[in-house]
């Protein structure tokens, strides 16, 4: 059966309920042409309406791999393929880390789909203004849309190793710098969505953790929809676990090294560099990586896995395992075989030996989070990211 998304990726499934005096004010300033960025600025006194990212949750329940927290150890070396020196599926010490989209899974149709429902989120744009939502509400719209955009394009121009390799449009430009994604006339980039509309209007810059990139080295994709009531909770996750992932920080002797994510947004968040980046880390730290802080005078943003995150690194490897399933005791064959590539059988493997060495030293954490639950005495509203 094909997920559900697939069926119904279309602008009716979007909820989006519209005051009459909003519709008319949108209408109004969809009828002036403006280029500027500065449409998107949140506006005061925001309005009660809301985006159902409903579609885009099965979608990313369909298509992200988890892959588990970080252990703060590189993986261990690869040994190639028998009978060749080639080395086929991800390979470098950070290939544990960060959830995947499994993109060589993905068929026509599926593919399709996600550039239709990218198009549905740009013309909701166009039914609502999306500066007059409420900050979380806008948030989330933002961090939908250029995630759905870095998923579409890779899936359209897979297999590849290297997403910022890519060139898109007629300019050929990088991923990161094509304006293929048009917002109530506006042409806008995944960076510019970053850098133009969401790091300068939003204070807390752990609104960085929510942008996937579609490479190892950046935040993790989440296997849920940002939504207005989870956006504060999101970012703390992708926060803790970033920052405490060796991708995202790392001492080699008086140095502490962090990812070059954190050097894109140091014009907005980290003007005084040093300082700015261990003020936030710390915030999220745990015991190992609290430590560094202390022990370092120096702070240099070096760390980056350009590989693309998916489960086989881009590659088709033409050798294949089979795979079987049994709920029978012994073991006793019960489902059909299931053929997967050989690079990303390893990789579930060395997955499973991850997991299984974190409850082996009793590390083993789980968190419940209840969101949109009315408490006795408390406001049910989400916090708003500042």
């Amino acid at each position: 059966m094909r997920p559900a998304f697939l069926v119904a990726a279309s602008l009716a499934a979007l909820t989006v309920t519209i005051p009459s005096y909003a519709q008319a004010q949108d209408t109004a300033a969809s009828a002036q042409p403006n280029a500027s960025f500065d449409r998107f600025t949140p506006k005061p006194n925001p309005i009660a309406t809301r985006i159902d990212y409903t579609i885009w949750d099965e979608a990313l329940n369909f298509m992200v791999f988890r892959m588990g927290r970080s252990i703060r150890e590189g993986a261990p070396r690869v040994d190639p393929s028998m009978g060749t020196r080639r080395i086929y599926g991800h390979d470098s010490r950070l290939r544990l880390e960060g959830n995947r989209v499994i993109f060589s899974f993905l068929e026509e149709n599926v593919i399709q789909s996600l550039t239709e429902y990218r198009q549905d989120l740009e013309r909701t744009a166009d039914q609502v203004d999306i500066s007059r939502l409420s900050r979380n509400e806008q948030l989330a719209f933002w961090t939908n849309l250029h995630n759905a955009a870095v998923i579409e394009q890779i899936a359209i121009n897979y297999p590849l190793s290297r997403p910022s390799g890519m060139k898109i449009g007629p300019e050929r430009l990088p991923l990161d710098e094509a304006r293929f994604i048009t917002v109530n006339g506006v042409a806008m980039s995944p960076k510019d969505i970053r850098t133009r509309i969401v790091y300068p209007n939003w204070k807390d810059p752990k609104v960085i953790y929510g942008f996937w990139r579609g490479e190892i080295g950046g935040p993790s994709i989440r296997d849920v929809a940002f939504t207005a009531a989870n956006a504060g909770e999101l970012l703390d996750e992708g926060a803790r676990e970033f920052v405490n992932a060796l991708r995202g920080t790392e001492k080699r002797g008086d140095t502490l090294h962090v990812s070059r994510i954190f050097a894109e947004a140091a014009p907005f968040y980290f003007t005084d560099f040093e300082r700015d980046v261990k003020a936030h880390i710390a915030q999220y730290a745990n015991d190992e990586v609290k430590p560094m802080l202390a022990e370092t005078s120096k702070v240099e943003p070096s760390i980056y896995d350009f590989a693309v995150a998916d489960l086989a690194n881009g590659e088709r490897e033409p050798s294949y395992s089979n795979v079987v399933q049994s709920d029978r005791p012994g073991g006793e064959e019960t489902t059909p075989r299931t053929r997967i590539p050989g690079n990303i059988q390893r990789l579930v493997t060395e997955r499973g030996q991850k997991l299984n060495k974190i409850i082996r030293r009793g590390e083993r954490t789980g968190t419940v989070t209840f969101i949109g639950i009315d408490l006795p005495g408390q406001d049910n509203a989400p916090e708003e990211v500042e």
